[in-house]
């Protein structure tokens, strides 16, 4: 299971760097260290997206998301994180508020989503 981590630190690098040769490298390098059923996600990931679309979080919840610390060490893996917002993402209807914010995106997920 790969970490979320590596999409983090891989879009930081493509951010970082003028050269779509590197970023097409780093690109590249990082979904080829993917497995087979994390493709999908990580794809979704690195372009800023989720397979879920939008899961219709609100301001406030992701403002209250921000502000929460971050883990010490990666602990995440993209499945964790895909898993999170599919429940996210089916809480609908009456108190679908409540229900959002427990599974609102966990520490490491922030820094991918807040740089």
């Amino acid at each position: 299971m790969t970490q979320l981590a590596l999409l983090v630190e891989t879009s930081r690098k493509t951010a970082a760097t003028p050269s779509r040769t590197a970023k097409v490298a780093e690109l590249a390098a990082c979904l080829r260290s993917l497995a087979q059923d994390e493709i999908e996600i990580g794809v979704a990931f690195l372009t800023g997206e989720t397979r879920q679309g939008r899961i219709g979080a609100s301001y406030t919840l992701l403002r209250a998301a921000r502000m929460g610390s971050a883990a010490e060490s990666p602990s995440l893996t993209l499945a964790d994180v895909d898993a999170a917002f599919a429940a996210f993402f089916a809480a609908r209807g009456s108190g679908s508020s409540a229900r959002r914010a427990q599974h609102a995106p966990p520490p490491p997920s922030r820094i991918f989503l807040y740089g």
